[in-house]
């Protein structure tokens, strides 16, 4: 864990280029990496999944596959990948879903108009045609999650290590005495490092990330930055030192001096969900922090986690979550004893740092605490 992160800005930025190339937006990146799952019985179905049904807008890949199955992180395994078309794992609203058999399994595949027979056929690669373009805005797949849920933590926030904003340009004031955030308005940073002409973040720094080590000793794991504005060079002074720039947009908050001045980060949403083979990612993983928010997590809520890049954590992977029981009093011997930890939720990972993720919450059966653990679904199933 002593390990650092990002050395530095350009090194993040880099890896999250890296990282969105590699993601992209359609479903079928990641199955090309990712083995199946090694879960010899097929996923079961809910007893109340659908034959037939008519993708909607605003659905997720994880809502449609909750209808069909008990553990949704399962759903490549049912899904009829069709070869001649491209993109063929991307969903639309309007698409005809049917479920259908094949070999005694589940099979879901779109409807062509040639109902479960086509779609068997073409997934077997048993029909001879020649690839089919399908236009469609890539806007318009569904998502595996909501991006309304993340957009802020995936497209505005990122962990960088201390040592990384070692010399970061920094806001010292505005042209009219007020720093409002408004566009077209004027801000002064100082430090070196800014191009005319080029666009910039404005960031704040949120808590640190404290852990201990071993000994006990504190270290600082990562510094949260959270995005206010954003803004152009415009202009330096013959020093180099002291740059002007002009606000583009604004975040619903305002600028304060301190604020840091860092290239902007680019990131994508993870084209889908998978679940982790045991011990891909090193063991003990635990929620570290409630995003937004000072009280519990529940569904849809952003959390940070103590495991990251380092630790084998990737986007897209899913975890089931686990909060210890509490502690009451045995009401024969008057002693406080622990109930046994329960299975109370899962979450997915959607962005990755060093040695720490943001995570989704897919669903919780209660309030889930900071302190509570992940673990991957195949152990824990």
């Amino acid at each position: 864990m002593k390990k650092v992160l990002q050395g530095n800005v350009l090194g993040l930025k880099k890896h999250a280029l890296a990282m969105a190339l590699g993601v992209g937006l359609g479903l079928g990146s990641l199955s090309m990496l990712h083995a199946a799952s090694p879960n010899v019985s097929p996923p079961s179905l809910k007893a109340s999944a659908p034959h037939v049904y008519v993708v909607r807008k605003g659905d997720t890949l994880w809502d449609i596959a909750g209808k069909f199955l008990k553990s949704p992180w399962r759903w490549r395994e049912i899904w009829a990948s069709n070869p001649h078309v491209k993109n063929p794992h991307w969903i639309y609203p309007g698409d005809r879903l049917l479920l259908c058999s094949f070999n005694g399994k589940p099979l879901i595949g779109r409807d062509e108009g040639d109902g479960c027979e086509g779609i068997i056929r073409r997934h077997t690669g048993s029909i001879n045609l020649k690839p089919q373009v399908r236009v469609e805005s890539l806007g318009e797949a569904i998502p595996p999650i909501r991006l309304s849920d993340i957009d802020v933590w995936l497209y505005r926030a990122n962990i960088v290590a201390p040592e990384s904003l070692t010399n970061t340009p920094y806001i010292v004031g505005a042209n009219d005495h007020r720093l409002l955030a408004a566009s077209e308005q004027k801000v002064y940073a100082r430090g070196n490092g800014l191009a005319i002409g080029e666009k910039y973040g404005i960031y704040r720094q949120a808590e640190p990330y404290i852990f201990k080590d071993a000994k006990g000793n504190k270290y600082t794991a990562g510094i949260e930055l959270l995005q206010v504005a954003s803004a152009v060079s415009t202009a330096t002074t013959a020093s180099g030192d002291m740059t002007t720039l002009e606000v583009t947009q604004s975040y619903d908050q305002e600028i304060r001096r301190g604020d840091l001045i860092l290239p902007e980060y680019k990131n994508e949403l993870p084209s889908i969900f998978y679940p982790i083979a045991q011990h891909e990612v090193r063991d003990g993983g635990q929620i570290v922090r409630v995003l937004g928010s000072i009280g519990d997590a529940a569904k849809r809520s952003v959390v940070t986690i103590d495991r990251g890049i380092l630790d084998g954590a990737q986007t897209g992977q899913v975890f089931n979550i686990y909060q210890q029981g509490e502690v009451v009093q045995d009401v024969k011997t008057k002693k406080p004893i622990t109930l046994p930890q329960e299975e109370i939720g899962s979450l997915m990972i959607f962005k990755t740092f060093d040695h720490l993720s943001y995570a989704y919450v897919l669903d919780s059966t209660i309030p889930i605490k900071v302190g509570a653990s992940i673990q991957s679904p195949l152990a824990s199933e």
